[in-house]
Formats: structure tokens, sequence, C-alpha cells
């Protein structure tokens, strides 16, 4: 179990980094102008330079990932029920990925960009989860169908 706690750490990191990487080219992408935008200006004038917050947002995009990649094995848990890994996954998440969100500037720092950040973050995160739930219903049904027409 530890190796893989590791293993997810690691990869995790990695793929907070890609993910939060290829936001910013998106991002740049859209602005007129054709410059890339490595990180937001608030987080940059907080750092006092580019290269310091671009190393913070690596470092905490890192963390992001890792988060993301070690909650999800409550979903290996089967003893628990769909709904139970489902809330305690939703509030690992959300609550501690809440700072990072908070401490690189993706979400403003008031009380609207806190609401939009809980709206954006529970509408994505619904949205991955039906996804995955059907994944998973229609692979049951095809192991079940394999299952039955092995009894035969």
């Amino acid at each position: 179990m530890k190796k893989e706690i590791i293993q997810r750490m690691v990869s995790g990191f990695l793929m907070g980094i890609l993910i939060a990487y290829l936001i910013t080219i998106i991002t740049s992408i859209m602005k007129p102008g054709g410059q890339y935008y490595p990180t937001v200006p608030t987080l940059i004038d907080q750092m006092g330079s580019e290269i310091n917050a671009v190393l913070f947002q690596l470092l905490f995009s890192g963390l992001y990932g890792a988060i993301w990649a070690v909650s999800s094995l409550i979903w290996k848990n089967e003893n628990w029920s769909i709904l139970k890994m489902t809330i305690v996954h939703f509030l690992i998440t959300s609550i501690i990925t809440l700072p990072i969100a908070y401490f690189t500037h993706w979400m403003g720092h008031n009380m609207v960009g806190l609401v939009r950040y809980f709206l954006i973050f529970i509408g994505i995160y619904a949205g991955v989860w039906l996804f995955q739930y059907i994944s998973w219903k229609n692979e049951v049904k095809q192991l079940n169908t394999k299952i039955q027409e092995g009894s035969r």
C-alpha cells in the first residue's frame, strides 16, 4: 500500500504540473496579443517576481495533483457505499485544495471568488463523477454479461 501511495503521489504531482501548464497555455491563447501568461499577475506581485510566482505555482500545482491522486484510493474501499466514498472524497479534495486555489490566486480573494470557486469545483466534480459512474456501471454490466455467458 505504501508503494502505491508513493507512486500515486509522484504521478499525481507530475500530472498536476502538466495540467496547470496546459491551462496556462490555453489561457494565453485565449488572450489577445500573442503573449504567454504563466501565472496570474496578482501572484507575480505577491511573490515579487515572475520566476518566484511560476515556481510557487509549480509546487502547488504538483501538490494539487498529488492530493487528487492519493485521495482516489478512497474508490478502492470495497466496504464503503458509493455515497460514503463520494462524500469523503469530495470533502478531502474540496477542503484541501481550497487553500491551494487561494494561495495561487486561482480564485478571487473575496466572497464572490469563494462562491465562484465552489460552484466551478462542484460542477467539474459532478461532471467527472457522473462520467466515471457511467463508465463503471457499463464495465460491471459487461462483466456480468461475460459471467452469464460463461455459466451457460
